[in-house]
């Protein structure tokens, strides 16, 4: 994967599958401290222990589609050459915790790419689901809540194109102004 929000992309889908009805994703740029922490959380079906045990194995997948499971381990794979972590906890009817720390001045840590489509194309396939992102940096703080968006909208469904467009530019213009 050639950025951090086709990794994004990848593990919000793996929520999407377990019937999460919230996901959340933190995005933390610690320059001070020298960390890149992504946090995704979400109410879906969790994991077993068993399945828990296996995640980050590249030959193991819960999927029947195909024999590979290269999402976790590459993303694992992506943190650790940065001195960084992958951590993930899960509780089977609860849901799942994943937290990826990078170091944010290694040169083998993926650039971000584009937060906003991807949280777009995640809303526009899932409008029934809902999604909270947050991003922080020394120069602020950014939350794009569905929830609230929904509210604003007064049951004008968040796949309509026209919605996706401006989802699209509000992270773009409100991102922009903390990084």
């Amino acid at each position: 994967m050639r950025d951090l929000s086709e990794h994004i992309m990848d593990i919000i889908q793996n929520s999407v599958r377990a019937n999460a009805t919230l996901v959340e994703l933190e995005i933390i740029e610690d320059v001070k401290n020298d960390s890149y922490t992504l946090i995704f959380k979400d109410n879906g079906c969790g994991m077993s222990e068993e399945v828990l045990a296996k995640v980050a194995d590249p030959f193991f997948t819960s999927r029947t589609t195909r024999k590979v499971g290269l999402g976790i381990s590459l993303l694992k794979q992506n943190a650790e050459q940065t001195g960084g972590s992958l951590n993930i906890w899960s509780k089977k009817g609860e849901g799942t915790g994943l937290e990826v720390v990078f170091s944010h001045s290694n040169i083998d840590r993926p650039v971000l790419g584009n937060i906003a489509e991807t949280i777009m194309l995640l809303v526009g396939a899932n409008p029934d689901m809902d999604f909270l992102y947050k991003h922080t940096t020394a120069q602020g703080e950014y939350v794009f809540d569905t929830k609230e968006v929904k509210e604003v909208l007064e049951g004008i469904s968040l796949s309509d194109p026209n919605i996706l467009v401006y989802i699209k530019e509000m992270i773009n213009e409100n991102v922009s102004t903390i990084i």
